[in-house]
């Protein structure tokens, strides 16, 4: 699917002032997933799982701010806590009032400060559970890319400002696995959804989430380990940045977890290296916790 046939599918809410893009797909009186995507794409990231998620679900995923077809205001200090604020406002705004969260990388870091909050009793809605694709859960164990590295230094915004769609292309097809590379059409459709509406300009500060990551590192790992809700992880366990050694963190710490799937061959996009492996994966999930 080309990204401008999911902006066709999708609508703009007003959200704190900012105009949002989400596709909100299914029967309201359908049990909902929430689904998150990462940096530095979009809610397109989800497509190619959702055919088969929406025969069940009604699915809804929002382009947080600074990412997809969303705003992308330049001067702007980007934050994880405002990122859920606004997730938490859409929630409302939507009236979501029980609902599972499936998250990926950045939606990761999100999903797990809006956890912290249903622990607490004051999150937006009834999360019922909580599914974790790749991410940097753990800052201890995160290995950055030189290129994210290069973004969060002082001299970001000329790193940024230098970069180009090769440099993209190549840093971007690192991260997959060996077997499942972006095919150039879909480097070009990335690399469309991060351009847009000259987004490529904030990317040093949109990264700044990398140190928001190590700020709030107690507060984020103990959601999960108080989660009320059960949690799940699906991995790519070659991805170099959130692979293999991210899962033996979660284990180290001694986590709860009611459902890993490890996808040994995979990278750091399952959902859109392995769609259907994720997606009957997850399926199984949710299946096992409903009963």
């Amino acid at each position: 699917m080309h990204p401008e046939d999911w902006k066709a599918r999708g609508v703009y809410r007003k959200i704190n002032g900012y105009n949002l893009f989400l596709v909100d797909e299914g029967d309201p009186g359908q049990e909902t997933i929430l689904l998150i995507h990462g940096f530095p794409t979009s809610s397109w990231d989800w497509h190619p799982v959702w055919a088969t998620l929406a025969k069940r679900y009604r699915l809804v995923a929002m382009d947080m701010l600074g990412f997809g077809f969303s705003d992308k205001p330049s001067e702007h200090q980007y934050s994880i806590h405002e990122q859920a604020d606004l997730v938490e406002d859409l929630v409302r705004v939507l009236g979501l009032e029980r609902f599972h969260v499936l998250a990926h990388d950045y939606g990761d870091t999100v999903a797990q400060e809006l956890l912290a909050r249903q622990n607490a009793g004051d999150g937006a809605g009834q999360w019922l559970s909580v599914c974790f694709l790749n991410g940097g859960l753990f800052p201890e164990v995160h290995r950055a890319l030189l290129t994210q590295k290069l973004l969060l230094s002082p001299l970001g915004w000329l790193f940024n400002k230098l970069s180009n769609k090769r440099k993209f292309d190549s840093a971007f097809s690192r991260v997959f696995g060996p077997n499942t590379k972006p095919s150039a059409k879909e480097l070009d459709d990335f690399w469309s959804l991060v351009t847009y509406n000259d987004g490529k300009h904030i990317f040093h500060n949109l990264i700044t989430y990398m140190n928001d990551r190590k700020r709030h590192r107690e507060r984020w790992v103990e959601a999960i380990r108080q989660s009320t809700v059960p949690v799940a992880l699906i991995n790519g366990s070659v991805d170099p940045v959130s692979g293999a050694h991210m899962v033996a963190r979660f284990r180290e710490l001694e986590l709860p977890l009611a459902w890993l799937e490890q996808l040994e061959d995979i990278g750091h996009y399952p959902q859109v290296e392995a769609p259907l492996r994720v997606s009957e994966s997850y399926l199984k999930f949710l299946e096992q916790i409903t009963g």
